[in-house]
């Protein structure tokens, strides 16, 4: 009988999508250690550390929470004496040293950012450490010669669904993006369009197109949302190009979308008929059409190869 690979999965995982990574290994038949670095609780000694914590971290000299992080999943692998490939999401919050002492034990070493690296710089210092660099993002495959790989479908529908209760789906989080999700939710209560737009903010409700909550939802519950609605709306961040989940998630339930993302429509799955691309956010015209004509299906040889059982491939190679 052949012997089963091991896989060492470390990521921070505090949404769940990388749980769907491991599964999709497990299903291969490969053996899936999963390191969720999230769940780790680290308790300050005392508030003396934690104001000193606050300024340390700011200042980039050091963390106490990652230094608890990467000692932790240093003892998760102290019984493992061989890896056949380690993967690594959000590597940022770990030490080089930490990297290094894990890849001794690693056949080989895969890391896989889904950000701009712009916006952790820090990542910069580690893309040496590994055999193969995976980004979403184009501009930075290109300028520090990473191999492009987007964000994977985890969840399918069989059909479209018949009728539902949202015209248009978004949850955020209270950011950067807050005064473009804004215009856009103005932009479709103007126009009648029935949707639910979710922004994770204590805040209470006072506009009628918006809807605040106070904790975070989990994947369940937003896929309930979005499987409730015909359109997805994505709303990406400044100068990100990378396409962010709720594309695939949408692609997956057969789901419309509307976008601020300009690049998609470089992607093969692009389709106008699906795809509505806000070019001018001071300027919002979607076509009342968009939302009444019925979603066209992608052609399968191109949704197959965003399937996660697919897109995992790459990875173990």
């Amino acid at each position: 009988m052949k012997e089963k690979k091991n896989i060492l999965l470390i990521t921070y995982d505090n949404w769940g999508y990388n749980q769907y990574i491991a599964d999709a290994l497990e299903r291969k038949s490969f053996t899936v250690k999963h390191i969720n670095f999230h769940s780790f609780r680290y308790k300050y000694p005392s508030f003396r550390h934690k104001a000193l914590n606050f300024f340390t971290k700011n200042l980039g000299i050091s963390n106490l929470k990652h230094i608890h992080y990467n000692e932790i999943i240093l003892k998760e692998i102290q019984d493992l004496e061989s890896i056949d490939t380690s993967i690594y999401i959000k590597a940022d919050f770990l030490s080089p040293e930490t990297i290094q002492a894990i890849n001794k034990k690693s056949r080989r070493s895969v890391f896989i950012i889904s950000d701009s690296i712009n916006r952790y710089p820090k990542t910069k210092k580690i893309l040496s450490l590994f055999d193969k660099v995976f980004s979403f993002e184009k501009k930075d495959c290109k300028k520090y010669n990473l191999a492009f790989k987007t964000n994977f479908i985890y969840k399918t529908a069989e059909q479209v669904r018949s009728s539902s209760t949202y015209q248009v789906f978004n949850i955020s989080s209270y950011d950067n993006r807050f005064s473009v999700l804004e215009k856009i939710a103005k932009a479709l209560y103007r126009m009648e369009i029935k949707s639910k737009i979710i922004v994770f903010k204590p805040k209470k409700n006072s506009e009628p197109h918006l809807e605040f909550v106070n904790l975070p939802l989990s994947i369940s519950e937003i896929n309930a949302f979005m499987e409730e609605s015909e359109i997805i709306l994505d709303v990406s961040r400044a100068g990100q190009q990378g396409l962010s989940f709720r594309i695939f998630e949408g692609m997956g339930l057969k789901k419309k979308l509307i976008t601020t993302n300009t690049d998609i429509v470089t992607y093969d799955f692009y389709n106008p008929e699906n795809i509505f691309v806000i070019k001018d956010i001071n300027n919002i015209q979607i076509p009342a059409s968009f939302f009444t004509t019925p979603y066209t299906e992608i052609p399968k040889e191109i949704f197959n190869k965003y399937l996660i059982d697919n897109w995992v491939d790459e990875l173990v190679e």
